[in-house]
This record gives C-alpha cells, sequence and structure tokens, in this order.
C-alpha cells in the first residue's frame, strides 16, 4: 500500500484554533501534502487560501481550485510574496513545522538515519548548502555548537573530534559514511535517540529553521487582522520556546516589556493558555504525532 504524502497533525485542532470565517484570507505556510489546507477549504465561501512550500515534491499536491494559490516558496517571504497578490492582511495563519512524512521516507532526501544516501536535508532542493557541506566545511567550534545547541547533544565535544578527524582523511558524503564515523559516539542502548538528535542538529542548521521561523512570528503579527488567529504546531523544545515566547511577549527571550499601566507590548495573546498535544489514540494511528504541540494566538 502506497504510503500517505503527510498525515495532518492536530488537524480538527488546528482548524477549530483559525476560527475560520466563509470570506477571510488565510496562509498555510508548510502546504506538503495539503492535509491541513484540503480541511481548511472547506470551511471557506469567497475567501482564499494561500499555500506555502518551497519543497518542489508538494508542488504536485496543489489544488486546481480558485480559491487556493499555491506559492513554491519559503515561508520566510509570506509578507513579500502576499504583497505580490494584492494582499496587506490576512484573518488566519497555520504553520505546522518540521519535515512531512514524505521527505522522511525518501531515502535520497537525507533526513533519516533508517535509509542509506546522500547526506543532504535540504527542504529547497534548489538551495546550495546541503547537510553533508556543514559536516565537511564548517570550523571545529561551530560544529559543537550545531550539535548542543540544535540537538541538544551531551558529547558534541566529542563528537565533533570524530567528525573532524575522519574529514581530513576524505570528504563525509552519505549517511552510512556519517554513521560509521561517529558510531564510537552512540550508545547503543539509545542509538535511535541519539541519531535524531544528531540529524536533527544537522536538518535545522543545514535549513536555517529556527531563524526562518523568527522571520515568519515576526510578519504574522503584522500581516495578521485584528482578531486573526495564528496557529503553529511545533515537534521539539526550541521551536517550542521561540513561539511560546514571542505570543507571550512578543520577542523571542520571553521578557514581557509592559507600560506604565502594567500592559504588556505584545501583539498577540494566547488562546490556549495550556499547549494542546495529541490525543492517545491519534498517536496510536499516527506516532509521528508524538512531539507535537499546538499553539494558538489571536492578533490584538
Amino acid at each position: 500500500m502506497e504510503q500517505p504524502y503527510h498525515i495532518p497533525v492536530l488537524l480538527n485542532e488546528s482548524i477549530e484554533g483559525l476560527n475560520i470565517q466563509k470570506d477571510g484570507d488565510y496562509v498555510d505556510v508548510t502546504f506538503g501534502g495539503g492535509g491541513h489546507s484540503c480541511e481548511l477549504l472547506k470551511s471557506i465561501d469567497t475567501g482564499r487560501l494561500f499555500g506555502f512550500d518551497q519543497d518542489e515534491d508538494a508542488a504536485a499536491n496543489a489544488f486546481d481550485d480558485p480559491r487556493f494559490i499555491f506559492v513554491r516558496h519559503n515561508f520566510k517571504y509570506i509578507r513579500n510574496f502576499l504583497r505580490y497578490h494584492g494582499v496587506e492582511k490576512v484573518d488566519g495563519i497555520l504553520a505546522d513545522l518540521g519535515v512531512s512524512s514524505h521527505d522522511f521516507d525518501v531515502a535520497e532526501r537525507g533526513f533519516s538515519f533508517r535509509f542509506s544516501g546522500a547526506l543532504d536535508m535540504r527542504m529547497n532542493r534548489d538551495s546550495k548548502t546541503t547537510a553533508a557541506d556543514v559536516v565537511n566545511d564548517y570550523p571545529e567550534e561551530q560544529l559543537i555548537k550545531i550539535f548542543r545547541e540544535y540537538g541538544e547533544v551531551d558529547n558534541a565535544y566529542r563528537l565533533t573530534k570524530q567528525i573532524v578527524a575522519a574529514r581530513q582523511l576524505q570528504p563525509i558524503k552519505t549517511i552510512d559514511q556519517f554513521k560509521s564515523v561517529i558510531s564510537d559516539c552512540v550508545s547503543k542502548k539509545n542509538e535511535a535517540k541519539y541519531l535524531a538528535k544528531v540529524f536533527q542538529a544537522l536538518r535545522i542548521e543545514t535549513n536555517g529553521e529556527l531563524e526562518v521561523l523568527k522571520d515568519f512570528l515576526v510578519q504574522s503579527a503584522e500581516l495578521l487582522k485584528p482578531g486573526g488567529r495564528l496557529v503553529v504546531i511545533t515537534y521539539h523544545s526550541l521551536e517550542d520556546r521561540l513561539v511560546k515566547n514571542f505570543i507571550k511577549a512578543g520577542n523571542f527571550e520571553g521578557k514581557q516589556d509592559k507600560d506604565f499601566y502594567g500592559n504588556v507590548s505584545s501583539v498577540l495573546k494566547a488562546v490556549n493558555r495550556k499547549v494542546i498535544i495529541p490525543n492517545d489514540e491519534e498517536i496510536a494511528r499516527n506516532p509521528r504525532a508524538r512531539s507535537a504541540k499546538l499553539r494558538i494566538a489571536e492578533k490584538v
């Protein structure tokens, strides 16, 4: 049986969180397989939906629907492309962050340590920097920082030493090569968890994910109409912390600036005070949803 391109996570919760108006303009900045967008369109009548995705594979999933406009670009350019289409403000923005199931399951994309293939990890295959470039070209100090901060890898120093020593003998170009190089650093008892952290760190750096997320959040706050909703699904603590802090304080440190009357300067307010997570039934149906966290904010 053919695998679905991507199973939408927290589908009902995220669509409800958008509080959709039938004549509103909405943006799904991580279109992927179109699961969230398909459901969103069911609630739109005369409104429009813009679907962003930089991945050429996702473009094949675009809908033939007059209410839908597909934009094959990174969502950090959300403001520019909405203006190109004559849109200054929108009623809701949805982001399901992370990597689609499709990309994880395609060996040559290099996102998963389960497969053999090139050490790639580019979400946009037109971009120049691959994970192999990071591994082979980055200075030692920078690699240590990436593995510590983006992967929270305990033995980042030792891991980096292994990589640097190996790359001096020959370039590290494939997943199998890379796993062999770092094998002495991997605890056999927690091999999958360790490799997941290492691959996450490389993927985040290769795609500049955290900086893109910051740009996106700032633009979203500006693009939303008063009462408009921002719905974001994250999959690891680094992303979730940025989203949580930005909603809470309007900055990424989480420090709330208050005026003379004690009002917080953030233009967003949290709709769900407690983060929304998948229930046991959804996790059983889609194990990749296990780490998902959903936050909803409204433009003040």
